[in-house]
């Protein structure tokens, strides 16, 4: 018998991807409302309420407390959050921000979303 230690090595565990994408320009928008943000705001928080003819709308909020529960996305302006109830409804989605002369507001590319109201207030999974 050898006095040698043995050693096992553990397999190295890759970074899980974030559930939800962010473009260029809605990182930039979530620095704009970081920027601006009442104090007491430690992020911003989307997230997926029950409501709209569809069943489920996006809600992009202010959030002063984190929730162990929430996905957190660190971002250059400030953190991002994702309700934990609502990842399920959101893997795989981009998420941008798009302005227009008529129009700005954050825009979703849900590959989850099985249909959409007219409006495209809301979604349905």
């Amino acid at each position: 018998m050898s006095d040698t230690p043995t050693t096992t090595t553990r397999p190295q565990i890759r970074p899980r991807p974030a559930a939800v994408a962010l473009t260029p320009a809605a990182e930039a928008r979530v620095a704009a409302l970081m920027a601006k943000a009442p104090e007491g705001t430690i992020g911003v928080k989307l997230s997926t309420p029950r409501r709209g003819c569809s069943g489920l709308a996006y809600s992009v909020d202010y959030v002063s407390q984190a929730n162990a529960m929430d996905e957190r996305i660190d971002t250059p302006g400030g953190a991002f959050f994702i309700d934990g109830a609502s990842v399920l409804y959101l893997v795989g989605s981009t998420m941008d921000w798009v302005e227009d002369d008529f129009t700005a507001g954050f825009t979703f590319e849900n590959p989850n979303a099985k249909g959409a109201c007219g409006c495209g207030e809301s979604f349905t999974i």
